[in-house]
């Protein structure tokens, strides 16, 4: 995937609903940059620009997410149950899928 499309943008975090202290790709998740994402949709690895909250990796790829879906990586439980919004996504890289 590649150009500008309309994400589904939620949140989570440690202690709340994340389910350990690793992700996916097996780094610490850092607030403010670390993501999960659909890997059919966003591999790992990929870097993503959101409208209102910035540049994030996708370092996780979560249950529940699917399709043109992100869910970011907050500090607490309480500022993650408020994020639930429609945002533009501009998509900065995707690696190259190994074959």
């Amino acid at each position: 995937m590649t150009g500008t499309a309309v994400f589904l943008i939620t949140a989570y975090g440690l202690g709340c609903d994340a389910p350990g202290p690793h992700t996916k790709a097996g780094t610490t998740p850092v607030a403010s940059f670390t993501a999960s994402a659909d890997p059919r949709v966003l591999p790992l690895g990929s870097i993503v620009w959101i409208e209102g909250l910035g540049e994030r990796m996708i370092h996780d790829i979560g249950g529940g997410v699917r399709g043109r879906h992100i869910d970011v990586f907050m500090d607490s439980c309480k500022e993650a149950g408020r994020v639930r919004v429609l945002r533009r996504v501009r998509i900065l890289h995707t690696p190259k899928r190994s074959k």
